[in-house]
């Protein structure tokens, strides 16, 4: 008999960790290879993890709402008709993986990812002048996370060598930089101030909810993203009173024909990849030293269930006509709300729209969904007085375009740009110049 380790597999391109919400299985268990044994969230998709062998479960080593590190021992599994030293090595325990406490030196060949770095892991390094070389690392392999460092500026045990501390030292008597040693500092305040708000007091009659590894993984990405990027904002209002003219006489036909209802939606997430294809520079995103401008138009769209947000992505969106999206929205918002929705579903996307109409929004101010560049919010489509060029007043159907943007890859005029041309774009839809399919 042997004793096989199942590890927190990489759900996606750039998930560097994942967190159990639910085990499928309990110690004791027999399980067949490929059969699912958890739920594993991150902040791009939930999935089930497989298991890798048959046999039977021998300990569930991570809890339910743990977040591990990708290639960390999830669970262990007795695999029969197999020789394995990995057996020998369970029973003797030495290769037993307790997480390393404080910043201990570490040697090279127990942790051989040690020195491989993120770019996050970097960014928050420079940024608070830590010594990555002094930090024990909690991933795969001793590999640092961005998570290790974070646990460190919370709890004030910032490991910096003495040559660093020289280094800061000269910045301060001759401060060559003053917005980098504006931003370590402000970094230090704001971890000190997340600390001290980090558990507010509850007061009887309160009621304490637990906060669930979905709701995690949205806080982290959110606030990931406002603390990265340099949020603007600018709004555009845009008659759409002969796209909803058109879409009301096509309708009923098109769910009778289709099977699926035709939304306003797919009429602005039409629009705008269309205005992408013409704007390229809002398709891009920030890497550091570059800016990446995206080839392909994939739109990611908000599909929200009463506890949770999702974001899949439509492929290739320039390309599609207004039924193909609309059928899309339809199937990937069905998969949302009966869990079906896959990794690859969320994968690759280049710019979002979220809906915010679709409950009664008029005007809002999106995060946008990092390492994109932008996020469009749709509004809700009202009624209002508008004076027209004639100068007679009539009642039109308006809506509010509301765009964030991150500073550091977009300014104010190519992103007004961009949305006076999805502006142009939906107020010239109606039956004569825009087909459907």
């Amino acid at each position: 008999m042997a004793i096989e380790q199942i590890k927190m597999p990489q759900l996606g391109e750039s998930v560097t960790e994942g967190t159990i919400s639910k085990w499928l299985v309990v110690a004791g268990d027999k399980v067949n290879k490929y059969d699912p044994i958890a739920e594993v969230m991150t902040d791009k998709v939930n999935a089930e993890v497989p298991s890798s062998f048959t046999g039977v479960i021998k300990e569930l080593i991570a809890k339910e709402d743990e977040t591990l590190a990708v290639g960390e021992i999830i669970c262990t599994i007795e695999v029969e008709g197999a020789d394995s030293p990995s057996e020998k090595q369970t029973e003797s325990g030495q290769i037993s993986n307790p997480k390393p406490e404080g910043n201990q030196h570490t040697s090279h060949e127990s942790q051989s990812n040690k020195k491989r770095y993120s770019p996050a892991v970097l960014k928050i390094a420079h940024e608070n002048n830590i010594d990555l070389s002094l930090v024990n690392g909690t991933g795969a392999g001793g590999r640092i996370t961005r998570k290790d460092l974070l646990n460190l500026i919370e709890a004030g045990a910032i490991p910096t060598s003495s040559a660093g501390k020289t280094k800061e030292d000269n910045v301060q008597e001759q401060p060559k930089n003053p917005v980098q040693t504006s931003t370590v500092q402000d970094s230090k305040s704001a971890a000190k101030q997340e600390t001290a708000y980090s558990a507010p007091p509850s007061m009887p009659g309160d009621i304490e909810i637990p906060v669930s590894g979905v709701r995690k993984a949205i806080a982290a990405n959110m606030v990931r993203s406002k603390q990265e990027a340099p949020h603007a904002w600018m709004m555009m209002e845009v008659d759409v009173t002969n796209l909803v003219e058109y879409r009301t006489t096509i309708k009923d036909e098109f769910k009778k024909k289709e099977g699926f209802n035709l939304t306003f939606f797919a009429f602005f997430v039409k629009a705008i990849a269309q205005a992408l294809k013409e704007f390229p520079q809002i398709n891009s995103m920030w890497a550091g030293d570059k800016i990446i401008q995206k080839k392909d138009i994939n739109i990611s769209i908000a599909v929200a269930t009463d506890d949770s947000l999702f974001v899949p992505v439509i492929k290739a969106a320039d390309e599609k006509t207004i039924k193909g999206i609309a059928r899309e929205i339809t199937e990937l918002a069905q998969k949302v709300r009966n869990g079906k929705l896959t990794s690859a579903d969320m994968q690759g996307g280049t710019f979002t729209v979220n809906n915010t109409g679709s409950f009664g929004s008029v005007q809002s101010m999106g995060i946008i969904n990092y390492p994109q560049a932008a996020i469009v919010q749709v509004e809700s489509i009202v009624k209002r007085p508008v004076v027209m060029n004639n100068g007679m007043m009539a009642v039109r159907d308006m809506v509010n375009l509301c765009m964030s943007l991150d500073h550091r890859v977009l300014d104010g005029l190519i992103c007004g740009r961009f949305l006076a041309r999805v502006k142009e774009i939906l107020e010239q839809t109606s039956k004569e110049t825009t087909s459907i399919y």
